[in-house]
């Protein structure tokens, strides 16, 4: 093999593990059957999340992952498979699964969660897990349920009746 090619490869293996690395998650769709404008149109949603979407050989993707050891997916790279990059685990996911939905020709086949492999199913439910933003919301309706039912508390004895009310005698 020419030494040209072969560290061509070398790098594309290194350009494969550094997205693996600096990304939460990696999709892995099937795009053989979207037209150009689907897949203009799908790049697009991605980049607006943050996310970007490449196509590799296969062997390069099993050799990246292998340096991960990450397992569990060589039965899905087979095919045009294009890989999709994104920073926050459930954006990628989410654009791709409302795609899906509306364009039956991309299939989704898997993904890498967090140094984890994903079977489609997996990537479907990555997918339907709330961002960061509604994470924080939940958490912070977490915090303050207890607050407000203290609050409620305290003023449904304020508004009670004076006169039902008992007064605590002053300590001498």
């Amino acid at each position: 093999m020419n030494k040209e090619v072969l560290e061509g490869k070398k790098a594309t293996v290194k350009e494969i593990s550094k997205g693996i690395e600096e990304n939460q998650s990696v999709s892995i769709v099937c795009y053989e059957k979207l037209t150009v404008a689907e897949m203009t149109e799908l790049r697009h949603k991605l980049a607006e999340k943050g996310a970007s979407m490449t196509v590799y050989k296969n062997s390069m993707v099993r050799r990246a992952l292998a340096e991960h050891k990450i397992e569990g997916l060589d039965e899905i790279l087979n095919g045009a498979n294009a890989f999709v990059f994104s920073k926050n685990v459930q954006d990628g996911p989410a654009v791709l699964a409302k795609f899906a939905r509306l364009h039956e020709n991309l299939i989704l086949k898997g993904a890498v969660a967090e140094g984890k492999a994903l079977d489609a199913k997996g990537l479907k439910e990555l997918s339907r897990l709330p961002g960061k933003e509604g994470l924080l919301a939940m958490f912070c309706q977490c915090l303050q349920a207890p607050i407000r039912q203290f609050a409620f508390a305290v003023k449904g004895i304020a508004e009670k009746e004076p006169g039902n009310a008992e007064v605590a005698p002053a300590a001498n």
